[in-house]
C-alpha cells in the first residue's frame, strides 16, 4: 500500500468553494447523526509571542475515514526567521477499516476554506432572506474567506470593515474589490461600521469585547470566527442575553468559544443557547424566525469538517492522478 502526498498548490486545484460548503453542511449533519466520533481538541500557546499550535482529530462513519490535522499560527517572525508562513497545517488521513495512513495533505488552504464555508451555512439558515450588508471587523485572511464563501449563498451589496491596522485594511479594500467588485467602505471606527451591518464578521485574534451589544442592530447575524481558545474575545458578552445563539459544538463553543463568557458571566445558560447547526440542517431545530431576531453563530471549528472537506480532495486526487505517492509501510 503507498501513502499519498499533496502538496499546497494540488490541494488549490482539487476542490471549490461550492465543494467545501457542500463538505460543511455534511459535517454538521453528521455530527448531529450519531456519525462521528471527535474528541476534544488540544491547543497549545507556544514560546514564540502569541504562537500557537492545535490538533483535532476526528473519525467519520459516513467515509470509514479518520482525520488529525494540526493547525499553526501567530509566528509571526517566522517568514523572515525561517522562511516559512506564520500559521501552517496538515492533514492525516487514515483508513479506518486497517488503521494505514492514506494521505499527508496540506492543512493550511482546508482550514481557511471550511472556516469560510461554516460562515456561509450560518447565513443560509440564519441571516435575514433580505440581508445585503456585510461588516467585516478584522481583515486577514479569514475575513476574506468569509466573503469569498458567503457571496456563494446570497447577494453582497457593500462592505463595511474595519481594523486596528490601516494597511491591512487598505490591502482587504483593494483585494476584494478587484476580486469580486464588491464595494469596501473602510468605516471610521468599529461602532461605525457594526450600526451598518446585517451580517456581522468577526475574525480576529481579539483579547477582550471589540464590539459592544448596544451597536448591534435588530435583525442581525453575527458570526463569530475568532474566539477557539479559552481568553480570546471579541464580543461584549451581553450581546447574547436576547440572541438566539446557534454553535457548532455545544461542547466545544461552552468551554473554548465566544460562547463561554456569557456563560461565565451568568448572562445566559447552557440552557440558553438554542441549538447545534447541524440540528437546524436536519430540521430538528429553527433557524431564524423573526427579522428583529438577533442570531449569533458561534464556530471554533471541528475535526469533522476537516475530514469531509479532506474525503472530497483525496477523492478528486485520485480520480484525476494528482499528487505523489510514496512508500510508508513495509508489510
Amino acid at each position: 500500500m503507498k501513502t499519498l502526498l499533496l502538496k499546497k498548490e494540488e490541494v488549490s486545484r482539487l476542490i471549490s468553494m461550492k465543494d467545501v460548503i457542500s463538505a460543511v453542511e455534511e459535517a454538521y449533519k453528521a455530527f448531529n447523526s450519531d456519525q462521528v466520533e471527535q474528541p476534544d481538541y488540544i491547543g497549545m500557546h507556544l514560546p514564540s509571542p502569541g504562537s500557537e499550535i492545535d490538533f483535532k482529530l476526528g473519525y467519520y462513519k459516513g467515509n470509514e475515514l479518520i482525520s488529525m490535522k494540526t493547525s499553526s499560527g501567530g509566528f509571526v517572525d517566522n517568514p523572515t526567521a525561517f522562511g516559512l508562513p506564520s500559521g501552517m497545517g496538515t492533514i492525516l488521513l487514515f483508513d479506518a477499516r486497517s488503521g494505514a495512513l492514506i494521505c499527508v495533505m496540506d492543512g493550511s488552504l482546508i482550514t481557511g476554506l471550511r472556516t469560510g464555508a461554516a460562515g456561509a451555512v450560518s447565513v443560509k439558515v440564519l441571516a435575514r432572506k433580505d440581508a445585503r450588508r456585510i461588516t467585516s471587523i478584522g481583515t486577514g485572511n479569514q475575513a476574506r474567506m468569509q466573503i469569498r464563501a458567503i457571496r456563494e449563498v446570497m447577494d453582497i451589496e457593500e462592505i463595511q470593515a474595519w481594523d486596528n491596522s490601516a494597511d491591512t485594511l487598505s490591502r482587504y479594500k483593494t483585494g476584494i474589490e478587484s476580486e469580486f467588485g464588491i464595494p469596501v467602505v473602510m468605516a471610521p471606527s468599529k461602532k461605525d461600521a457594526v450600526e451598518q451591518a446585517d451580517i456581522l464578521i468577526t475574525t480576529t485574534r481579539g483579547k477582550g469585547s471589540l464590539v459592544e451589544a448596544d451597536w448591534v442592530r435588530p435583525g442581525t447575524h453575527i458570526v463569530a470566527i475568532g474566539t477557539d481558545q479559552r481568553g480570546k474575545q471579541e464580543l461584549e458578552p451581553e450581546i447574547f442575553r436576547n440572541a438566539k445563539v446557534v454553535v457548532d459544538s455545544i461542547v466545544q463553543c461552552s468551554e473554548k468559544g465566544e460562547t463561554w463568557h456569557p456563560l461565565d458571566r451568568q448572562i445566559i445558560t447552557r440552557d440558553g443557547i438554542h441549538g447545534e447547526i447541524g440540528e437546524i440542517l436536519l430540521g430538528t431545530k429553527a433557524g431564524r424566525e423573526r427579522d428583529d431576531e438577533v442570531t449569533i453563530f458561534d464556530s471554533t471549528g471541528m475535526a469533522i469538517q476537516d475530514n469531509t472537506t479532506a474525503s472530497k480532495i483525496y477523492g478528486n486526487a485520485i480520480e484525476k492522478g494528482v499528487g505523489t505517492f510514496f512508500e510508508f509501510f513495509e508489510s
